[in-house]
């Protein structure tokens, strides 16, 4: 089962941030922005905007595997690890920084879902030991 959490969020995670780094590709291929028919034209001849509907395609079957067996909390939490690799990612693609709040930022993001995944486990070991001491 947890092989199953492992590879689940890394593939929820690769899906989401393809998609988000698609889309900033798609926006900074379509430039100028603007409310018209070139601009969409221009949106939906960039190969990028296919790449991060696949994306979000990928992700949203992934998150209903996942959500079959996770429990939504801490499976909620985890999908937010998104944040974290975006932001990542886009320090390599786009070569935006990484500044010491972002990093707080991200470290706050791990923790909660480190705490929060803690705390899941603790639930689960509780009903364990509760229905072992049910009588039958």
């Amino acid at each position: 089962m947890r092989k199953f959490y492992i590879v689940g969020f890394a593939l929820l995670l690769l899906f989401d941030t393809l998609g988000q780094s698609s889309f900033k590709l798609t926006a900074i291929h379509a430039q100028p922005l603007a409310a018209d028919w070139d601009w969409i034209s221009r949106v939906f001849t960039q190969p990028w905007v296919y790449i991060a509907i696949a994306g979000y395609i990928g992700a949203f079957f992934t998150w209903m595997m996942l959500l079959k067996k996770a429990p939504v909390g801490p499976a909620f939490a985890a999908s937010h690890l998104e944040v974290v690799t975006v932001m990542l990612v886009s320090t390599f693609l786009f070569h935006e920084h990484i500044t010491n709040i972002r990093i707080l930022g991200a470290i706050f993001i791990v923790a909660g879902i480190i705490f929060l995944a803690l705390a899941e486990k603790e639930i689960m070991e509780t009903e364990e030991h509760t229905k072992d001491d049910e009588p039958c």
